[in-house]
């Protein structure tokens, strides 16, 4: 394959909060990067993917879910979003097939309104709902914007995900290899290792804990005298109270959050890890910009 037949190009995935945009981009790569859960705004930066075969390369843009944003931090992660947009080469606009929100679409379409890019449209989580109403979604979205294809998939069980890779690679314009091709993302194992963490503590805390927790990743050493990684990790909360509940009764909880993220780590890193979890309150850091870039979020 000689370089000028070679294709690649960006795509951004952007949606609502909780529309399946991260399961999607673990599937299409075979490999967990972004991290998931079932609340709102799990995901706040743009997190690259990148699916390479013999004769194309897809860079995929996973994105935060756009909703209305009433403080700096969610300002910031829609910003993150609508960024995402700006010289990409398509943008998959993905909705839940549950709640398609058909209603209330218009701040998503004005997004894409004017863009260069070709613009697809995702129906995730078809496994969901009857199969009787996917046609009428369908014939009522076509009616709203003008996307080159919609293609109903499911994210979960991959059923569609084929269909959409070859819609997406169909329309991949003539280009380089941007990244080698054993590359799936340029996201330092810094940044994963603390979304990792940061994915359990949503999980384990269910509603306990609001989104102002951030995770910064204060070491990351390997110990080749003990074959294995020492990584340290610092959990910010914006309330004492906030502290207790993260540490749980004789610290149960975060040994559970310790636990459960250390063998996520293991899985991607490929090594032994030896993690260890302390808890901090920073008052307020959501509304503090250089606290916010400080923990990660410029």
């Amino acid at each position: 394959m000689t370089d000028h037949l070679f294709k690649s190009g960006f795509v951004a995935i952007i949606g609502r909060p909780n529309v399946g945009k991260s399961t999607l981009l673990n599937r299409l790569l075979g490999q967990k990067i972004a991290i998931t859960s079932n609340k709102p705004q799990t995901t706040r930066n743009r997190i690259l993917g990148i699916l390479t075969d013999a004769e194309s390369q897809t860079l995929f843009l996973d994105t935060p879910g756009i909703h209305p944003a009433r403080d700096d931090l969610n300002r910031f992660m829609v910003e993150e979003a609508v960024d995402a947009c700006a010289d990409v080469d398509m943008i998959l606009l993905t909705i839940d097939a549950e709640r398609p929100g058909l209603d209330r679409l218009d701040q998503l379409f004005k997004i894409l309104d004017g863009r260069r890019a070709t613009v697809l449209l995702g129906i995730n989580k078809i496994d969901r709902i009857p199969r009787q109403q996917l046609l009428p979604m369908i014939a009522q979205l076509s009616k709203q914007f003008s996307f080159a294809e919609i293609i109903p998939f499911s994210a979960h069980t991959g059923e569609g995900v084929d269909t959409l890779l070859a819609a997406i690679r169909s329309r991949l314009p003539d280009g380089p290899r941007y990244y080698p091709e054993d590359i799936l993302t340029d996201l330092p194992e810094r940044f994963i290792v603390a979304e990792m963490v940061r994915e359990q503590l949503l999980k384990q805390t269910h509603e306990e804990i609001p989104y102002g927790v951030a995770i910064v990743v204060e070491s990351f050493t390997e110990r080749t005298d003990r074959e294995l990684i020492e990584i340290k990790v610092k959990i910010i909360v914006e309330r004492a109270s906030h502290k207790g509940i993260v540490l749980g009764k004789g610290g149960e909880k975060i040994r559970a959050i310790g636990t459960a993220a250390r063998h996520d780590i293991e899985r991607f890193i490929g090594s032994k890890v030896y993690l260890e979890l302390f808890v901090k309150v920073q008052k307020n850091w959501t509304e503090s910009a250089r606290l916010r870039q400080e923990f990660g979020y410029k």
